[in-house]
């Protein structure tokens, strides 16, 4: 059996691989931006009752049973003129009720402008979320080229992210 061992290495061919290796190192820090988020408040007009008779006068005649409401046609600043409903009694005596409800929205803003990365936030009746931004400080992120990473805190509303990927491929 010995004597037939060094044949047996003359028949096995020599096997070559390729190897591949990669690293890949990414760091990234972030401060985040101050933010505001403003919704206007919308316009609106309703009128209910009982026992009322409705009209609207418009250019010296008026109309019966009508009722005004929003003309917006008519916008000033993004807000609609309001067109006035007259209100009589149907039968005098006689019990009656009437709700009339307007909110009046919010004007357009103009441009806002930031000085020094901070915006005046105009006041409007609908919905204003705020966010403050954060600050920097000694925020600082080290990357070396052995993987490791260190991250020097920041302020708030900062963060760091390192990290290192290490991939061996063998064909």
């Amino acid at each position: 059996m010995k004597k037939l061992l060094p044949f047996l290495f003359l028949l096995s061919a020599p096997t070559y691989a390729d190897i591949k290796q990669e690293f890949v190192t990414s760091a990234q820090i972030t401060v985040d931006m101050p933010y505001s988020v403003t919704n206007k408040l919308g316009t609106t007009y309703s009128i209910s009752g009982n026992n009322v008779t409705p009209s609207v006068t418009s250019g010296g005649s008026t109309t019966a049973g009508q009722i005004g409401g929003l003309n917006v046609s008519s916008l000033t600043a993004g807000v609609p003129a309001l067109i006035q409903t007259d209100k009589a009694v149907t039968t005098s005596g006689s019990a009656f009720s009437l709700t009339e409800s307007i909110t009046m929205g919010d004007a357009t803003p103009s441009a806002i402008t930031p000085s020094s990365g901070i915006a005046t936030i105009p006041h409007l009746s609908g919905q204003t979320t705020v966010g403050s931004g954060g600050t920097s400080g000694s925020l600082a992120l080290t990357s070396l080229s052995s993987g490791v990473h260190t991250c020097t805190a920041g302020g708030s509303g900062t963060s760091c992210v390192g990290s290192t990927t290490v991939r061996i491929t063998i064909d």
